[in-house]
């Protein structure tokens, strides 16, 4: 599967993973040693996360069921809770950075593939 932010045109992830059961939810990136450019997890539904016991930072995106970017949060450390958006559907994690690099921004839209 692919994540791409279908308004700016560029890939946030080819190489992902889905989160789609309370178990899968609540292992996510836990356990791993590192998390590179071009992965990416989706956690569904959701609309918070935390990075309790990870140990790296990690670039979070809060969507809506349109698929629209409602809230983010770039380089969010170990050991952080996300406050909860309320409009969120279902969150994609990405390696710190992304973000930025992609330039991705709040209501952007983005198409898994």
């Amino acid at each position: 599967m692919k994540i791409i932010n279908t308004t700016k045109n560029t890939e946030l992830a080819v190489d992902v993973l889905a989160a789609d059961s309370l178990l899968l939810r609540m292992k996510g990136l836990l356990g791993r040693k590192e998390f590179r450019l071009g992965q990416g997890m989706i956690l569904k539904p959701c609309n918070s996360v935390h990075t309790l016991f990870m140990r790296f930072a990690i670039d979070v995106l809060f969507l809506d069921k349109a698929n629209s970017v409602v809230g983010m949060i770039e380089d969010m450390k170990p050991y952080r809770i996300s406050k909860i958006y309320l409009k969120a559907y279902y969150v994609i994690e990405l390696p710190a950075g992304t973000i930025k690099i992609t330039n991705t921004r709040l209501l952007d839209s983005i198409t898994l593939k």
